[in-house]
């Protein structure tokens, strides 16, 4: 337990250094008033730059804000997910008006209206205008705001496209109505929802009801996940529920995995480096903005263009890898890999060699590059 607690500490600390929260204050004309936001940005954000970052909207911020940023932020950082732009609402004192509904129609009414329309209106045209967020958007709610996101499903264009509804606190109609949206909603759309063994009981009975009735769906467009925790309450549940959550949501964003390799590219019809070309435009089409070729993801396709000894491909993943790094030795490695399978031995060791003057990557440095080298030198021998 002591060592548990030492990790935690060291954990929440680097969270503190790494990514601190900005405190803001925005003018709300449908609020009357002021409302205090937390946001967390990307590590080493530019705003001047042109890429784009999911938005993450977390209602009840004065409390859920800081579990989904470390999430994220930790997520983030091992390329598990993308970098996301992290904006929590703070309603300690609100919570109960800005959820409200009205007890005959069950949909949001006088200040619970004018909250709904302060998020749509205001604070996400707000956050778009003023940080390099895509039209990707997530929203996240524990209890009663898990409710209250649901409110956005019903417009003709949903605000947003993944909901993560933890021990929500549901509405009556509100399991039937989220069936019947769901059913026939045309934009790709993730929902997650949890509960927990040692739920509020009122809670987790109208949630299982709920689950039962969201199985049925058969609508491809929708990519729902529910998840049933043991030792857990109402509380904890939302530490095991957000990186599960952020899994489901961001399945396809994932580094390819082991899995992915057996089962997806080895048998896929097409060449590895085509596989690699589609993945990454899915991920640009289903998130709104492009993922950068990472590491990990070169070396699988490297690996399935060697096992099916499929040269065109290697030599299209080389001259990919040397256009997106070119001051890395990664360009050299796998220009050298290419020439060496071709049997280029010359042009493989000249490759090798240029890369000991380039920076050194994740998995490939200067003793490999030598590694490499010296291979190319004795097969040129014999």
């Amino acid at each position: 337990m002591k060592y548990f607690l030492v990790v935690l500490f060291c954990f929440l600390a680097s969270y503190n250094l790494q990514s601190q929260a900005l405190l803001e204050t925005i003018d709300s004309y449908k609020l009357e008033g002021k409302r205090e936001l937390k946001i967390q940005l990307p590590r080493n954000y530019d705003s001047s730059a042109k890429r784009l970052y999911p938005l993450v909207i977390v209602l009840d911020g004065d409390y859920l804000f800081e579990p989904v940023a470390g999430n994220i932020d930790y997520q983030a950082y091992w390329e598990d997910i993308p970098d996301c732009i992290i904006v929590g609402v703070n309603q300690s004192t609100t919570r109960t008006d800005d959820f409200f509904y009205d007890e005959d129609t069950y949909f949001p009414a006088h200040d619970g209206a004018a909250f709904y329309e302060f998020v749509a209106a205001e604070l996400v045209p707000y956050i778009e205008e003023k940080y390099n967020a895509s039209d990707f958007r997530i929203i996240v709610g524990h209890d009663l705001s898990a409710n209250f996101m649901n409110f956005f499903l019903f417009k003709d264009n949903p605000l947003f496209r993944a909901y993560i509804a933890l021990s929500p606190d549901l509405a009556p109609m509100m399991s039937i109505r989220l069936k019947e949206r769901l059913a026939i909603i045309e934009q790709e759309t993730f929902y997650y929802m949890a509960t927990a063994d040692a739920d509020v009981k009122v809670l987790r009975n109208a949630i299982i009801e709920c689950d039962a009735q969201l199985k049925a769906i058969e609508n491809k467009a929708l990519r729902y996940k529910f998840d049933n925790f043991e030792d857990a309450n109402h509380y904890s549940l939302v530490g095991r529920g957000i990186p599960k959550a952020l899994n489901e949501i961001f399945a396809l964003y994932k580094p390819i995995s082991g899995k992915e390799y057996n089962e997806k590219i080895l048998p896929f019809e097409g060449s590895p480096y085509d596989y690699l070309i589609e993945k990454y435009k899915d991920i640009e089409y289903f998130y709104g903005f492009e993922k950068k070729l990472i590491e990990n993801d070169i070396r699988a396709i490297a690996a399935a263009c060697n096992k099916k000894d499929d040269l065109e491909s290697l030599e299209k993943l080389a001259k990919l890898v040397k256009n997106e790094f070119p001051d890395s030795m990664l360009s050299a490695y796998y220009m050298g890999m290419y020439y060496e399978k071709e049997g280029n031995l010359k042009r493989a060791l000249q490759r090798y060699k240029s890369g000991l003057l380039l920076e050194p990557s994740q998995f490939i440095d200067k003793e490999i590059i030598l590694e490499k080298m010296y291979e190319t030198r004795d097969a040129m021998k014999n």
